[in-house]
């Protein structure tokens, strides 16, 4: 599906660098610069990762060296207080921020509590800012793997396991309720298909009680996968039919090869479509869907796709909806597409960064997925790379 943008249509661009790194200094931007350099070689990325690891598992003192780099470049800091500079940075250049308690704990009950505990630090911190627009939290930090992934599949499950099913149940609904009472809207983010359903359902349950009047809760839809548009738009007729509103955070998808893999090694169909370009032509068809249907379903569009926030921008300009319009955000992670979060904030739209936080070794495996993925996507690193470069030679500073 073609959908042709006439330059004089389009009501943002991409291309200000003054704007887009306006907030750093001259030694912050050539640090980055030197950072998404090194991140341009996959070579160096593997290798780097590699002794991170061991030296992590030696115990040996690199956290330093991992907090005036990677960390500095894509987290907020190591506790919520720790992120105010970020979020008072941000919130200069008219963009939100989005806390993400990034660590990847251990698979018990008790660190499922501490991070529900954590979350709900995170909503109130939200409650009590007005730079916050949302929070957010992953089923897998505050539920067994295991366990979803038996329910649905409708396994039975033991005594132990329903018990501790109930118990996430139980988790979901204490953070919801809390945002709802808190008036924060919170996404629940999207994770592997074989555990996605049931967090789909979870979700659903989470909309019908605490979003009778406008969203509070945000299910995720990957649309890397072929199946998530007609998901869309049957959660959206499920919404009409019970009386709540739909709460949508469109992304591409995070999970790939992984789900490539297991599709092979175990013999079903892949979920994944066969092309980026069905990929983008499901992701645009998602924002023609959600705008067209405003009334009754809010959205973010979590992307760091150039073409899709501009079609989302030109759309709202072609129905005549107000850029502020709190039904539709964008946002992107920290350290990454400023030339996209900071133009859009410019031009007058609603946008958040995902401001990941935790202590250094847990949240590594965070930090190393955003040095490969810059790696592996085409071009991410390079497009990085060349807009820092290109801000540095309009500064008049030389990289070294």
């Amino acid at each position: 599906m073609a959908y042709p943008l006439p330059k004089d249509k389009i009501p943002v661009f991409f291309e200000d660098t003054s704007i887009a790194f306006g907030s750093k200094s001259d030694a912050r931007l050539r640090k980055t610069y030197w950072l998404f350099h090194l991140m341009n070689q996959a070579r160096v990325v593997n290798l780097g990762t590699f002794f991170i690891k061991l030296a992590l598992k030696l115990n040996l003192p690199i956290k330093n060296l991992i907090r005036a780099t990677i960390f500095e470049q894509f987290c907020g800091g190591e506790t919520i207080r720790d992120c105010d500079t970020t979020i008072t940075s941000l919130a200069e250049s008219g963009i939100g921020t989005i806390l993400d308690y990034s660590v990847e704990g251990e698979d018990n009950e008790e660190s499922f509590d501490a991070t529900a505990q954590e979350i709900l630090r995170t909503i109130d911190k939200a409650a009590t800012s007005g730079s916050i627009p949302f929070s957010v939290f992953k089923v897998t930090g505050i539920a067994s793997s295991e366990i979803l992934e038996k329910v649905q599949r409708e396994d039975s499950l033991t005594d132990t396991e329903k018990a501790q099913f109930a118990r996430t149940k139980e988790r979901m609904a204490l953070l919801c309720s809390h945002a709802y009472e808190k008036k924060v809207r919170i996404f629940v983010d999207a994770e592997e298909s074989w555990v996605q359903g049931i967090i789909d359902d979870l979700a659903y349950e989470m909309m019908a009680q605490f979003n009778k009047e406008t969203a509070i809760v945000y299910n995720t839809y990957q649309f890397y996968r072929h199946d998530t548009l007609e998901a869309l738009k049957g959660a959206y007729l499920k919404a009409r039919q019970k009386g709540y509103v739909l709460g949508g955070k469109l992304v591409r998808g995070a999970y790939m090869e992984k789900e490539r893999l297991r599709a092979r090694e175990n013999e079903y169909t892949n979920p994944i479509h066969a092309s980026k370009e069905a990929t983008d032509a499901d992701y645009n068809s998602a924002i023609d869907f959600s705008i067209e249907n405003l009334k009754h379903i809010s959205v973010c569009l979590g992307t760091h796709n150039e073409y899709s926030c501009q079609y989302c921008a030109a759309k709202m300009e072609k129905l005549g909806i107000e850029r502020k319009d709190e039904r539709i955000w964008f946002a992107q992670l920290l350290g990454m597409s400023d030339n996209i979060s900071f133009n859009l904030a410019k031009a007058g739209y609603n946008v958040a960064k995902y401001v990941p936080y935790g202590p250094i070794s847990a949240v590594l495996p965070y930090l190393i997925r955003r040095a490969e993925e810059n790696t592996s996507i085409a071009g991410q690193s390079s497009r990085e790379f060349l807009m820092v470069k290109s801000e540095l030679k309009r500064r008049g500073i030389s990289s070294l």
